[in-house]
């Protein structure tokens, strides 16, 4: 039989039947990659067939009315860790698929093995290792202290094999570490390949929809930042998330971009120790730097993370430009929103930096992209531009529009209380989210517009 011949944006995930220079779905240029697949291959049908649900039903499946479709409780496995359960929206969901993202040395697999090994006792844990060794994973194990007698592994990257054991183990739980390493006898690209990838999850999701086992996956990130692979796989799996941290950082965040069983953007905090991943019960306390000494350019926000509202710090620094084209950096924070808010500040602030270098920072390592940032980076910009501290038991959070006018943003109620659970003592926040009835232990203050803002701290 011939071979059925594709060409597939690394991007998008987009197919086409010839390669051409730009993806017609997504626009992106230079990245359609061939693939050939076999129209029948005899390898992919045999791990496609190799699970059976013991209830075949041949009868043909007929709408329903929405009204009419029963609503079950989702039942879920409890992982030990709050932090991570935080972010899966309660556990692990029986038959889902969960896509686990980082860059090299971030502490995916020490996350998953310790994982693996506190569920191993109450549940079967099917481990397989593409990447390590069976004795390099018992050697981390045993570095980490973690029970593992009853922990099920397997070092493999065919993925026929692979199936065939966890057909025979039949485990509540299947952890595959790493997608990229993976490969099906039945496609002629390499390990890590479009197709490759795309066939063996699109297989691995199916095997376990059927046999409704918890599939974990583990996949490799590029140096953007973006998950290696086709675009198509984190359409494909039901929960996407993504462990950031450098070597340089103990402190890992792990959030979820794409939950279909909880919230989206949820965060969660973990330490990464010499006993392996430890998870942060506060994590608002550890982006803090409570010292009680007043530095100009910092200023403490309340951002909402998920389900719960988080303590950062902002810090900016203003420096005269000596070049002719002054630079703007923003780490943890969005490029293009802090060119905004110095238009802005600029036309409504009456606050001059044109012809400044500014570097702005979020303390902690952490990224934060919600709009309620606005106000706490106009503060900070001015206080480092002007050589003036602003009380360090003072927090201010709201969302700077074009116009000037500050802006209410949700869950406002719930970031004051927690400003006051750390200790804080005064609150700058805008007139839409002041409070009905009084705080005690803080002092609010509301303003309208950004002018009005800069009067209360120039």
């Amino acid at each position: 039989m011939g071979k059925k011949i594709a060409f597939v944006c690394n991007d998008c995930g987009g197919e086409h039947n010839k390669w051409q220079g730009q993806c017609a779905h997504c626009g992106a240029w230079n990245t359609l990659e061939e693939i050939r697949l076999s129209e029948n291959s005899s390898s992919i049908r045999q791990v496609q067939n190799l699970y059976k649900p013991s209830n075949n039903n041949t009868e043909k499946s007929s709408p329903k009315i929405l009204a009419d479709v029963q609503l079950e409780e989702i039942s879920r496995i409890a992982t030990t860790f709050g932090e991570l359960d935080r972010v899966l929206g309660g556990g692990l969901v029986p038959g889902s698929v969960t896509l686990l993202g980082g860059s090299p040395g971030a502490g995916k697999s020490t996350l998953l093995l310790q994982l693996a090994c506190s569920l191993s006792d109450s549940i079967d844990i099917f481990y397989v290792s593409g990447e390590e060794s069976m004795q390099q994973v018992a050697l981390r194990a045993n570095r980490l202290a973690l029970p593992h007698k009853n922990l099920h592994l397997m070092s493999e990257t065919k993925l026929q094999d692979i199936l065939s054991v966890a057909n025979d183990v039949k485990p509540t739980v299947l952890v595959i570490d790493s997608i990229q390493v993976m490969y099906l006898d039945g496609l002629s690209s390499a390990p890590g390949g479009v197709s490759q990838v795309r066939e063996c999850s699109a297989v691995l999701t199916q095997f376990a929809k059927q046999s409704g086992i918890v599939l974990i996956l583990v996949g490799h990130v590029t140096k953007d930042g973006l998950l290696a692979g086709p675009k198509v796989l984190e359409h494909i799996v039901d929960c996407s998330l993504l462990l950031e941290g450098d070597a340089n950082n103990r402190f890992r965040t792990l959030r979820s971009q794409k939950n279909r069983f909880g919230a989206v953007n949820e965060l969660g905090v973990f330490a990464m120790t010499d006993r392996g991943m430890r998870e942060v019960k506060n994590p608002s306390a550890i982006f803090l730097d409570r010292t009680g000494l007043d530095t100009p350019g910092s200023v403490i926000t309340i951002v909402w993370e998920g389900t719960r509202p988080l303590l950062v710090e902002i810090q900016a620094l203003i420096d005269p430009n000596t070049r002719e084209n002054p630079r703007r950096l923003a780490v943890g924070l969005d490029q293009n929103r802090l060119s905004m808010l110095l238009a802005v500040l600029h036309r409504h602030g009456g606050v001059n930096i044109v012809s400044h270098d500014i570097y702005t920072n979020v303390v902690g390592g952490i990224r934060v992209l919600e709009t309620s940032t606005d106000l706490a980076l106009i503060f900070a910009t001015v206080s480092s531009l002007r050589d003036f501290s602003l009380p360090s038991e003072m927090a201010v959070f709201g969302e700077v529009g074009l116009s000037g006018e500050v802006r209410p943003v949700q869950n406002g109620q719930e970031r004051l209380l927690e400003a006051r659970k750390h200790g804080f003592k005064r609150a700058l926040i805008p007139a839409g989210n002041a409070p009905k009835t009084p705080i005690e232990g803080l002092d609010i203050e509301a303003v309208s517009n950004v002018s009005e803002a800069l009067s209360i701290i120039c």
